[in-house]
């Protein structure tokens, strides 16, 4: 089971405020390319948040497979899946 630490917790949380943000302008009839920008900004914080999450994941994965002998070729195979199937 993964336990998510508080840097991703405060990373959606930013994401949050970034979307709240968003609302805020479109209510506001704000300019649709400012719009378009504060949404590209929120979506690169959401990749990044994706990659942290994934990358945590496959480090705390590998550590586990190294120590009991096991091969850790397929969890960095499920990682790269991941990842390409959130983009």
């Amino acid at each position: 089971m993964m336990k998510y630490d508080d840097d991703v917790k405060r990373r959606l949380k930013r994401v949050e405020g970034q979307i709240r943000g968003v609302l805020k302008m479109m209510d506001e009839d704000k300019n649709c390319k400012d719009v378009v920008s504060q949404l590209s900004a929120v979506r690169s914080a959401a990749d990044k948040a994706i990659a942290y999450i994934v990358a945590t994941n496959l480090e705390k994965c590998i550590l586990e497979e190294q120590e009991s002998g096991q091969d850790t070729g397929k969890l960095v195979q499920e990682a790269v899946q991941l990842l390409m199937k959130s983009r």
